[in-house]
């Protein structure tokens, strides 16, 4: 029974590193989840606005996919065209919108979703094809595209446009949402689209943004650099880096608190056996048992009785950690670098909590042992 609840106390012990770095792991994942989709790898580049205007390079969204950390770059371009519901409505009635060249991958760059139908590909890009943001969907009157009924047409500079898909609210490019996006090819052979983009989209790896925003306005614009404005790195990737160092932090910690409540509760136990068990050693000494051996025998003890309850501790850990994890609606982490800490600071305990116990067990001679006990 001691032996079961000394098993127990450092399971409970495992069990709380598990849930201490578990819980919060998963709690982790969700808000960065959160915060990297509030652009936290994104940055825009744009021509400095003057009279005449800049115009970017055909090829600068070639060269910025070309920088390493970069993993999408896209763009949209202005086209210049006018559109309408249809061939009979005034101009006044459709002002606010925009007409943009867009490229196949720009929803990957600007974390946007289709709302209905699909989005510009290879395609329909070739093709008077559109699709509408979610203000500009509104505005002509088509909240939604209809699998298995007709595609509604839009009139732009005197030619129609099938509308294939519209577009979810996209927070991080407000401009989208009030936006008519046409292919980039379809643009240059149907609305006399220059090939130069207005707005650069791309995303890089969190780590190397800023270094990526040093390079880009010389990447896309070898020849006038300064007149490139690029978007500084989001405020939430601050907030990130801090959340990932703080919960760091707390989860060391926590682990060795975890850790030195169970060793302290084996060490405990082994001591006082080796006082209630003097008998057994003296026995043993008697039989021709050596020092030795008796050291071994309840390190051996210890040790096994550390592994044992950790095991239990990691599985009771594991599943709190889970359940918990459900309840909030997160994806449960249990990181792998604690399952393996726990198993060997376990271990490591057990050898640390037995070396006392089995040097005052070694140190009794036959005598002592039998006539005490």
């Amino acid at each position: 029974m001691r032996a079961a609840l000394s098993a127990l106390g450092i399971s409970i012990g495992i069990a709380t590193l598990i849930v201490v770095t578990g819980i919060p792991a998963s709690s982790q994942k969700a808000l960065l989840s959160e915060l990297s989709a509030m652009g936290t790898n994104m940055l825009q580049a744009v021509p400095v606005r003057q009279d005449p205007p800049v115009l970017l390079p055909p090829e600068s969204v070639d060269m910025a996919d070309r920088i390493g950390p970069v993993t999408v770059a896209s763009a949209v371009a202005n086209t210049h065209a006018e559109v309408f519901r249809n061939d009979r409505a005034g101009a006044a009635d459709y002002a606010g919108l925009t007409v943009l060249a867009g490229r196949a991958d720009l929803l990957r760059a600007i974390n946007g979703k289709v709302a209905s139908g699909r989005f510009l590909s290879a395609d329909t890009e070739k093709f008077p094809t559109a699709v509408l943001g979610l203000a500009a969907a509104s505005s002509l009157g088509i909240p939604k595209i209809t699998a298995g009924r007709p595609a509604p047409q839009i009139y732009i500079n005197r030619r129609w446009f099938t509308v294939i898909g519209t577009l979810e609210k996209t927070p991080l490019s407000p401009d989208i949402d009030r936006s008519v996006l046409v292919g980039w090819d379809a643009a240059r052979s149907l609305l006399r689209f220059d090939g130069h983009p207005t707005v650069i989209y791309l995303k890089a790896r969190e780590s190397e943004i800023e270094a990526v925003r040093d390079v880009l306005p010389a990447t896309i614009n070898p020849e006038l650099p300064g007149l490139v404005q690029i978007s500084r790195p989001s405020d939430a990737l601050a907030a990130k880096r801090a959340t990932e160092s703080t919960f760091s932090a707390l989860f060391l910690g926590l682990a060795g608190v975890a850790l030195l409540v169970g060793g302290i509760g084996v060490a405990n136990t082994m001591v006082i056996s080796v006082l209630e068990r003097r008998r057994e050693i003296g026995l043993r000494r008697a039989l021709g048992a050596n020092r030795g051996q008796i050291r071994g025998q309840f390190l051996t003890e210890s040790v096994v009785l550390s592994g044992l309850g950790c095991l239990a501790g990691t599985v009771l850990g594991a599943l709190a950690t889970v359940a918990y994890a459900a309840q909030q609606g997160w994806e449960p982490v249990i990181p792998l670098g604690s399952v393996t800490a726990g198993l060997g600071g376990a271990i490591l305990i057990g050898m640390l909590a037995g070396v006392y116990p089995s040097l005052r067990a070694a140190r009794l001679t036959p005598t002592e042992a039998l006539a005490t006990a």
